[in-house]
């Protein structure tokens, strides 16, 4: 039964408010000051574009970091995820559910309680130093494994690994053993049946968990302040403090938006070159 057109807008009109509200209004808002001044620490409505000219000179250097390590996440994940959303789907049998559903479990353990557990094993006195001091491998500990950009890689690629797990995983369910099983009785080798109608089918899944947990990283400053150290700058640590405590909204606003845009700019890339790798053979 189709509705009328008055009562589909009445039953979209709360969902619609709610967005506008919180989310396109606060967003307009920290747009039009990204354009503003700050003098003797008060907010000037003048139209200017210094501080997005500032984003460019001063911190370009820092947001090509923070895209190398974000992309890093997010390739290593979603090449995680791929690989244990298949596992689920084909390879598990009755079993599979349960494994997926412990990937979502873990979601619940908390994101700082992630951290601190990287933090705690990949410290001087952690799980990993001792277990080679235990078998000798090593003298003394290894101070490289904490406060640097593998420390940063290993855990938020930890933490996002489960969102990136169930859009593929989403993906995956649609394919049903129909055309699988009908390609096999036509002589398809396995690695053809996969190229040619496993990955194409899991186009939009991939595309998913790899902006989820590129944005997600590309936007981050706690994990690169607690286990990242004072040499993984990364642009969400700026950011985080010209709200926090140089109070300059205006340069923190341009700052992220043009983060936003070239995020925008580095997954329409990604998502481009995804639709022509998996393209059936």
């Amino acid at each position: 039964m189709r509705l009328a057109p008055n009562l589909r807008s009445l039953l979209l009109a709360p969902s619609s408010i709610i967005f506008v509200v919180l989310f396109l209004l606060p967003v307009g808002y920290f747009f039009v000051l990204s354009f503003w001044r700050v003098r003797a620490y008060q907010l000037r409505p003048d139209l200017t574009f210094d501080q997005y000219i500032t984003v460019v000179t001063d911190y370009a250097q820092s947001i090509a970091y923070t895209f190398g390590i974000a992309f890093a996440i997010a390739v290593v994940t979603t090449t995680i995820a791929f690989a244990y959303a298949y596992f689920c789907r084909f390879k598990a049998g009755r079993f599979g559910l349960v494994f997926l559903f412990v990937a979502i479990v873990t979601l619940f353990g908390g994101y700082l309680t992630k951290i601190y557990m990287w933090k705690t094993i990949l410290g001087s006195g952690g799980i990993l130093n001792s277990a080679f001091m235990i078998l000798e491998l090593i003298d003394t500990p290894i101070t490289a494994f904490l406060f640097s950009p593998i420390a940063v890689i290993i855990t938020l690629t930890h933490y996002t690994l489960p969102l990136a797990v169930l859009p593929i995983y989403g993906s995956l369910r649609g394919i049903t053993d129909t055309p699988l099983q009908a390609a096999r009785d036509l002589g398809a080798s396995q690695t053809r049946v996969f190229f040619n109608i496993v990955l194409p089918q899991t186009r939009i899944g991939l595309i998913t968990s790899f902006s989820l947990t590129f944005l997600f990283a590309a936007g981050d400053y706690v994990t690169p302040l607690l286990v990242g150290g004072p040499h993984t700058s990364m642009i969400g640590l700026f950011i985080q403090s010209q709200f926090g405590h140089r109070l300059n909204v205006p340069l923190g606003s341009a700052m992220s938006f043009s983060v936003v845009v070239c995020c925008l700019l580095v997954i329409t890339v990604v998502a481009l070159l995804i639709n022509r790798v998996t393209r059936p053979r």
